[in-house]
């Protein structure tokens, strides 16, 4: 056959169902590259044959370490290109997927950029520091027709995924009244360095971005900055999102009517660090109450399960983690079920061996990862969508704010306000520091 009919047969087989074509590498750009950046990315990489072309950090040191250990990852071998300003990697406008995974107070800006880039996105949980970067990221990823996926991945968790089909889904719970979550680790950081410069290969004017500038600590950089309530909300806004987002994707809940909270800082007075060590919350939807507590001394009431959500039916209650899940009947012989979570060493040996990975997760993020490139494919709403983010990381911040007013908030879902208190929804934007400006519902 000549050159110029075997080309013309080919192109018009391209055409033909089922036809064989070669899919598009995705192009993938990756914003922040410390701990979770670099989880999510390697997980996204066994997944699919991507190509990561740039990685984007303020830390040289970080950005650098990262870059080769992509180029050993992926199946190209090639370096990405490194970026030290979020801006210059999004304007090249030639990334079909962008990972957020920068610390919490640099979530909203640039995300919403990469959706006006053209790129889909995952976000890292919270989306948002504020209330109005949330309602913004969410308009813009509309706006701009953008697929988001957000980093709640306890809804692509195998054997959670399991525990809503085979025990909620069935109702083998009964009625719900009253689901607890409730975090009892030891994750405030307790220390009080003193104050120094920044190290020279960090950017801490960047890395401080539109939060309040505070003299440089080692607590901050690199992952301990969620000890500072300048750069996200502390443990509800860390640790409560996961657990409420799982209650709400498995009862599938929409917005709390109320929510109320108390707490501060009880017991560990001598830290630099501000988030409060004790915290309860009480999201309110009506008739189901979900009631969540944190304490970062003591034991926890069960230490199979530290960190994690109880259901509370009429016909049995279910225990639901990160680690298992165990279903207790009411009853009397009635069968009761536990499950362990999944682990894919052998599938995934890079697991094995990657420094800081959390063993027990990798699994679930691949799925959510898998997820997050169906939808793309379908141009459909992920599991996560950033809907979904909003509004699990919102009611989290207004939990935060009840606690600092000292009053219940009642939730406007229509609005996207508070009720009857302008004092409360004064709070739903955080001030910028200049020159960043605060994006706007209404003007992405």
């Amino acid at each position: 056959m000549k050159r110029r009919e075997f080309l013309s047969a080919t192109a018009g087989a391209a055409w033909l169902p089922g036809a064989y074509a070669q899919p598009k590498t995705r192009r993938v750009g990756l914003i922040g590259s410390g701990w979770y950046g670099k989880c999510d990315l390697l997980r996204l990489i066994q997944v699919e044959p991507v190509e990561v072309v740039s990685l984007c950090d303020v830390d040289k040191r970080m950005l650098k370490e990262a870059g080769e250990i992509v180029a050993s990852r992926q199946a190209s071998k090639q370096q990405p290109r490194l970026h030290a300003d979020y801006r210059e990697m999004l304007k090249e406008k030639d990334l079909d997927i962008v990972i957020v995974a920068t610390p919490d107070h640099w979530h909203a800006l640039p995300m919403i950029e990469a959706v006006k880039a053209g790129a889909d996105v995952y976000v890292q949980k919270p989306i948002s520091v504020d209330i109005a970067e949330g309602q913004a990221m969410l308009e813009a990823a509309r706006k701009y027709k953008r697929v988001v996926q957000v980093g709640t991945q306890r809804r692509s968790t195998p054997h959670l995924m399991e525990a809503r089909e085979q025990i909620l889904k069935q109702d083998k719970l009964g009625k719900i009244g009253l689901v607890e979550i409730y975090c009892y680790y030891h994750m405030r950081a307790r220390t009080n360095p003193p104050d120094t410069a920044p190290p020279d290969y960090l950017d801490y004017e960047m890395w401080t971005g539109p939060a309040p500038m505070r003299p440089y600590n080692e607590l901050v950089h690199p992952r301990r900055w969620r000890a500072f309530m300048e750069y996200g909300n502390g443990i509800m806004g860390d640790m409560c999102i996961h657990m409420l987002d799982m209650v709400r994707w498995m009862l599938d809940l929409g917005w709390p009517k109320r929510v109320s909270s108390a707490g501060g800082i009880l017991v560990e007075k001598s830290s630099k660090a501000n988030i409060s060590d004790t915290q309860s919350a009480t999201f309110d939807f009506g008739d189901l109450q979900v009631v969540w507590q944190h304490r970062t001394y003591g034991h926890p009431p069960d230490p199979k399960y530290p960190w994690g959500a109880t259901f509370y039916g009429d016909k049995g209650t279910l225990k639901a983690s990160v680690m298992s899940y165990d279903f207790a009947p009411m009853e009397k012989g009635g069968q009761a079920i536990h499950k362990d979570v999944t682990y894919e060493l052998e599938q995934y040996p890079e697991d094995k061996t990657e420094k800081d990975l959390e063993r027990h997760v990798a699994p679930a993020i691949r799925v959510h990862m898998k997820d997050f490139l169906a939808a793309i494919d379908k141009r459909s709403r992920p599991v996560a969508d950033i809907e979904q983010g909003h509004i699990s990381t919102a009611s989290c911040i207004l939990a935060n704010m009840s606690m600092q007013l000292g009053r219940t908030l009642a939730w406007d879902e229509a609005k996207g306000r508070i009720l009857g208190d302008e004092e409360a929804n004064k709070l739903l934007r955080r001030p910028y520091r200049k020159p960043w400006a605060h994006p706007e519902p209404g003007k992405v």
